[in-house]
């Protein structure tokens, strides 16, 4: 049986924070599909398109990540590709409390789904998205805070 997680999320740019998730989790899945949530309601400073471009740049040659756009419930998503695990990173206690509640109410829906959570690395446990996007809007250098092949 493959062990297969999904890592949801917005990747509106991927982080170092992302990266180092993905990475130190390959050892533990089979395969681990990076999922990124498109959803109509909210604001995005790159496109789908333009994500799934900067996540394929990051994990070239990795044959256990495979990219990928979805919309909906991550539990459906899940199901449709046969993961039985959703991977998510933790940076601070804030990010337990909400995922937690988050992971609860998926088991609800699917009993069969497992919420594996890795801690941020201490180096990134104060970067997101919101912080990168912001630095991006105001013409800042993000390359302290994106992978190394991300070229935006």
């Amino acid at each position: 049986m493959n062990k297969i997680a999904v890592f949801p999320g917005s990747f509106d740019p991927i982080t170092k924070g992302h990266e180092s998730i993905v990475r130190r989790a390959l050892p533990i899945f089979d395969k681990i599909i990076i999922a990124i949530g498109i959803n109509s309601e909210k604001t995005f400073y790159f496109t789908p398109e333009q994500r799934e471009v900067h996540m394929k740049q990051v994990f070239r040659g990795e044959n256990k990540i495979v990219v990928d756009k979805y919309s909906g419930l991550t539990v459906e998503y899940c199901k449709k590709v046969n993961a039985k695990y959703i991977l998510r990173g933790l940076r601070i206690s804030a990010d337990f409390e909400f995922e937690r509640g988050i992971a609860h109410l998926n088991k609800a829906m699917y009993p069969e789904i497992e919420t594996v959570f890795l801690l941020a690395e201490q180096e990134y446990s104060a970067l997101n998205s919101t912080i990168v996007r912001e630095i991006l809007r105001n013409g800042g250098d993000v390359s302290l805070f994106v992978p190394e092949k991300l070229k935006l």
